[in-house]
């Protein structure tokens, strides 16, 4: 009993440490960082994006992709081209360890999409995007907010 009660203390202290972003906060970081236009993307782009990649949580590490990959951070950023975890083989195009894009300081994980977005693929890198943003109005992202 005293090892459940101590699980689930931990389970609740990591939940509370999580920075799970309001989207029009997001909004208004993204825009102060030269987001809003950055490579022709639109904001309600990258918060589209955001949202389907980690419903705006900064800690969020997916799992294990097909080739042995993760995702991390609020954008997903991929450790096989962009990110160094130390499980596998990686490009580490960001020269960041992953675990730098699982705080709640999302500045380096602007740093690596803009460097991620100039690559030939552009937005379509983040398959989320492609599935759920591109094409489509996503102005309801940014609905509301004040920026």
């Amino acid at each position: 009993m005293k090892a459940l009660a101590l699980a689930l203390l931990f389970v609740f202290t990591a939940a509370n440490e999580a920075k799970i972003y309001e989207k029009c906060v997001l909004a208004s970081i993204l825009k102060r960082s030269g987001m809003d236009g950055y490579r022709g993307i639109k904001l309600a782009d990258w918060v589209c994006m955001a949202y389907h990649e980690s419903k705006y949580n900064s800690q969020v590490v997916g799992p294990p992709n097909t080739d042995g990959s993760r995702d991390y951070g609020i954008f997903q950023i991929n450790s096989r081209y962009w990110c160094n975890n130390n499980q596998g083989p990686t490009a580490n195009g960001c020269n960041k360890p992953c675990s730098d894009f699982t705080n709640d300081d999302i500045t380096d994980d602007i740093e690596c999409a803009k460097r991620i977005v100039r690559d030939p693929q552009g937005m379509d890198a983040w398959v989320a995007w492609r599935n759920h943003c591109k094409g489509k109005d996503v102005s309801s992202f940014i609905q509301g907010c004040r920026l």
